[in-house]
């Protein structure tokens, strides 16, 4: 799934705000594999498989997830330097992550980020430690899967070798 902004990452919600199971079909009895918090837009997986979304979730995988964050200005090299060795993001917690990629359009840059753990909200706890203003957020890859060009609230199912890619990690 492409998830929305605004949409929670949940299979229930006692709040009757809109869930990302409202845009999977109900024959599919799936759960999310993680979550993106409700500012975050981007790749969802789902899965009936137990095993491979406990897998696919546990820190000590260490499963790449990769980012498209929007920020003011550009990351320094220092400031990267820190993203790269980790930075505290409070509650004993630091926050790490691999710059793969920024490219500046007049005074923003678009930064691609790829993180092995994904903490709570993470990138966006890292950015405000750095004092960088964050504009969006959105998953582009989990894995070896890549969001591509699926529009936001659209989903499809992964092929067969998709799925045997994920089991294989």
């Amino acid at each position: 799934l492409n998830k929305p902004k605004k949409v929670i990452s949940t299979v229930k919600d006692t709040h009757n705000r809109k869930i990302v199971m409202d845009y999977i079909p109900k024959k599919f009895r799936l759960t999310p594999i993680g979550r993106l918090d409700q500012n975050t837009t981007g790749l969802l997986l789902f899965t009936n498989d137990g095993d491979l979304q406990q897998f696919l979730t546990h820190p000590k995988n260490n499963v790449p997830k990769d980012y498209e964050a929007i920020i003011e200005g550009r990351l320094s090299p220092l400031q990267k330097r820190k993203i790269k060795k980790g930075i505290y993001i409070g509650v004993k917690e630091f926050g790490q992550a691999e710059v793969l990629d920024q490219v500046t359009e007049k005074k923003r840059s678009k930064v691609t980020l790829r993180l092995r753990q994904g903490k709570k909200r993470e990138i966006r706890r890292i950015l405000f430690k750095l004092k960088v203003k964050l504009f969006s957020l959105k998953r582009i890859g989990f894995s070896k899967i890549k969001l591509g060009n699926l529009k936001e609230g659209e989903y499809r199912e992964l092929q067969k070798s998709e799925i045997s890619l994920l089991k294989k990690l």
